[in-house]
């Protein structure tokens, strides 16, 4: 179960980043390619987090959809599934350019206005 290792990751970026503040959100950046089971994630972000300033925060995932540039043809194009086919051409020469993401993308602390949102 590789979401304990990255639920960890997660806890120490933002606590790191909190100075003591209790966290009431914490925004992540997910890529497809990752192949990361939200609801795991979510369970061993719980565990993790107890007893820190995450404890209690809400972990909101965005998944970031695979994406590549056809070595062949040029054309950038989503990539939804494998295998990692240009939708194109078809070909398998693709260099990604998105889908590996996993960012800690931003944090909302107890007290904080969040800046840029209404």
């Amino acid at each position: 179960m590789h979401e304990l290792s990255i639920a960890d990751a997660i806890v120490r970026i933002a606590t790191a980043h909190a100075g003591g503040r209790q966290i009431e959100t914490i925004e992540v950046k997910v890529g497809y390619l990752r192949q990361v089971v939200p609801d795991a994630l979510e369970f061993a972000f719980v565990l993790v987090a107890e007893g820190t300033e995450a404890q209690g925060a809400q972990l909101l995932l965005e998944e970031v959809p695979a994406a590549g540039i056809c070595r062949r043809c040029g054309i950038e194009s989503e990539l939804p599934g494998f295998p990692l086919a240009c939708e194109a051409c078809g070909s398998l020469d693709v260099e990604l350019v998105r889908g590996e993401e996993l960012l800690v993308d931003a944090l909302t602390m107890e007290g904080e206005v969040p800046s840029g949102r209404s």
